[in-house]
């Protein structure tokens, strides 16, 4: 069970032919692999950082 203040991000795209921030952004993210998950505390960083690629990830 998660906390409310918790969100769980998935990788579902690759970064291949992205911009290079938005690779780094992944990694940031703890995500390099398609279908790696990580669960992540909601701040508005990580909000951030999720906005910048939401293309790329699926948010659960």
């Amino acid at each position: 069970m998660l906390d409310k203040n918790k969100l769980v991000v998935t990788q579902i795209k690759s970064p291949i032919g992205r911009q290079s921030d938005q690779k780094k952004t992944l990694i940031g993210l703890g995500l390099n692999k398609i279908g790696r998950s990580r669960i992540l505390n909601d701040t508005p960083s990580i909000r951030g950082m999720i906005n910048k690629v939401k293309h790329l990830v699926e948010v659960n």
